[in-house]
């Protein structure tokens, strides 16, 4: 399947002759579709890419892997790349948690938006980062607003990730 890449935005034109956009986008919950394409964020794109689902072009050009991984780093998302992709392989769906100040909501297996509700928002933060107290405490307090869990997810120096799952507590 091949993607057009624009600044951040990776599209695939849908027509008549290729539904596999719309498919990608029912059943594994990729990138937002509109009534001609299916609009994929670059961390989507390089996911796919990686796993071998997708072509990406750019000035009808076809893009290396090496060149979007760049692009990636140089956009500072690729701590957000690892995690996205560490749990996508683990079979979740991921949609951006951004009106929440979150990178992701996690749904489990088997949910997805429309058919229930997310039950994590991912904060990704690499290991050397300094969390203000006020900024975390803000994390947890938006993501119980919202009945969900905040899950923390702590990128270190191996490019290894450690989950920590943060919920409000009372006394």
């Amino acid at each position: 399947m091949r993607g057009d890449l624009f600044d951040e935005i990776v599209t695939i034109p849908i027509d008549e002759n290729s539904r596999r956009p719309i498919a990608l986008h029912e059943k594994s919950h990729f990138g937002n579709l509109k009534e001609d394409r299916l609009e994929l964020s670059l961390i989507e794109a390089g996911y796919l890419m990686e796993n071998n689902r997708l072509d990406i072009y750019k000035d009808d050009e076809k893009c290396e892997k090496s060149y979007i991984i760049g692009l990636i780093k140089q956009k500072d998302l690729f701590g957000k790349f690892l995690v996205y992709s560490d749990l996508k392989n683990r079979g979740y769906v991921i949609k951006t948690g951004f009106k929440y100040g979150s990178e992701f909501r996690l749904y489990d297996r088997g949910l997805a938006p429309g058919k229930g509700h997310s039950n994590y928002l991912v904060k990704v933060v690499y290991e050397k980062y300094n969390i203000d107290a006020l900024d975390f405490a803000s994390y947890v307090r938006v993501s119980h607003g919202v009945n969900k869990n905040l899950l923390l997810a702590v990128v270190d120096d191996d490019l290894d990730i450690t989950y920590y799952n943060v919920e409000w507590t009372r006394p």
